[in-house]
């Protein structure tokens, strides 16, 4: 019974109806701690002042791991139930930032540092949640991922992108922070806001 009313919710959440509400837009990401967020939110708010490119402010400072995917609200318990799960599976691990990066031609953002626990944290995660509640992101499967904090896309035009690469490839910035959770992440019509987090088991840790 339970499998069934579980195969039930992943149906809705895929598919949708029109009597349902509204799918939601969901994506999983590392959340720094606040006073890295502030670092990060200064240099999106002088992107916004000197080069008009807003869009990085519409969610909080964070390391994507599973890219933006649909979700029926009514399916959220059972998500929340795999992330928690698989979270407790993790532990907590150091993450570093260095210097900046680019996507050319629209997007500039923090350079993250790739470790073996990194990687195998996104692996790990995208492969259980294909595996366990049908969520797949082709393109992501296609490519190596490169972890990255945005502080500019989308809106940043070619020759504004050119003006701020020219300053931000040689901008030092050395940071680090101890990942302990994971965080979802749902789209309000607005903005991206952390829905909820899902602790690592700290049991035994060292830093």
């Amino acid at each position: 019974m339970a499998d069934s009313r579980l195969a039930d919710a992943l149906d809705l959440s895929r598919t949708g109806s029109n009597l349902e509400p509204k799918q939601q837009r969901c994506f999983i990401a590392l959340v720094p701690p606040p006073e890295i967020q502030a670092i990060a939110n200064t240099i999106k708010h002088q992107f916004a002042d000197e080069y008009a490119s807003q869009a990085a402010q519409k969610s909080p400072p964070h390391i994507t791991l599973q890219p933006p995917f649909t979700w029926m609200p009514q399916a959220l318990p059972n998500l929340e139930q795999q992330l928690a799960k698989f979270a407790m599976e993790q532990s907590p691990f150091e993450v570093e930032l260095n210097g900046f990066a680019a996507f050319p031609p629209k997007v500039i953002y923090i350079d993250v540092v790739k470790t073996v626990v990194l990687l195998n944290l996104q692996t790990g995660l995208m492969a259980n949640l294909e595996a366990t509640l049908g969520i797949v992101d082709a393109p992501s499967k296609q490519r190596t991922f490169t972890p990255h904090m945005t502080v500019a896309f989308r809106d940043l035009t070619q020759p504004n992108f050119n003006a701020a690469w020219q300053i931000f490839q040689e901008r030092s910035l050395q940071l680090h922070f101890l990942a302990s959770s994971l965080s979802l992440l749902i789209y309000d019509e607005h903005q991206w806001h952390v829905y909820k987090t899902f602790p690592f088991f700290e049991k035994g840790y060292s830093p």
